[in-house]
This record gives structure tokens, sequence and C-alpha cells, in this order.
């Protein structure tokens, strides 16, 4: 089967301790692999709207939950959809708000600890 060429875009490497995990949490984001797995230590993750992320087996001790330093944003228009998903595990206390730059926005931690905000401009959520 041949695969179509990207477009020209920008796509994170998140490293992760457990992939299968990670991948379970980015799935309830939308984030699914359009194809088999062909390696153990890499998954390439799409949402299918032109999202892309791909995880990284860590080294060990790399990656320190409540310590780890990467973050991601994905911009959708489905905030309050995403956040009723996620509703126990939602880092503000608050949960989506509009921010003031502008942004209406909320966060949740992956398994790892990376920071996930999860927004849309707050013009166009409103």
């Amino acid at each position: 089967m041949e695969s179509a060429m990207p477009t020209p875009s920008l796509t994170a490497i998140v490293p992760c301790n457990d992939l299968d995990v990670s991948e379970a949490f980015y799935a309830r984001l939308g984030f699914t692999a359009p194809e088999p797995h062909e390696h153990d230590d890499y998954r390439i993750l799409a949402d299918g709207k032109g999202g892309n992320l791909h995880l990284n087996r860590a080294v060990e001790g790399w990656v320190v939950p409540g310590r780890n330093p990467f973050g991601l944003y994905l911009y959708t228009p489905d905030v309050d959809a995403v956040a009723a998903r996620f509703a126990s595990e939602i880092i503000e206390t608050e949960g989506p708000s509009h921010k003031p730059w502008g942004m209406y926005e909320f966060a949740l931690s992956d398994p790892d600890g990376v920071l996930v905000r999860i927004g849309w401009p707050s013009q166009s959520a409103q």
C-alpha cells in the first residue's frame, strides 16, 4: 500500500516511558496510528484533520513525570467536547476558560507529564 506524501508541516516527537499507555492517552484526543506499527520504539499517530504526533520510546531516566519540560498545543474548535472526555484529568480548577492571551482552553498532563493544552481562539469559540 502506497502512502500519500505529507504536506509541509511541523510534527512533535514526544519521548514516552510507555508507548502503549501514551498511545492510549493520545487516542482519546483523536490521534491513532493510520498503519500498523512497524517498530517497537516509535509510533506515528494522526488525527485525520492534519494533526500528526510521533511517540518515541524514551531512554530510561530521561523523561521524569512531574519534571517533564515538554508541551503540546492542540488547536480544536471542539474544546468543550474534549474537556468532557477528560473532565477528571483537567489540571486547572476552572476547566476550559477564556485566557487573557485570547484563547479558550484548558490543560492536561499526559502519562509522562507532558503539558497538553487544548484550545481555540476566544473570538471563534463564543
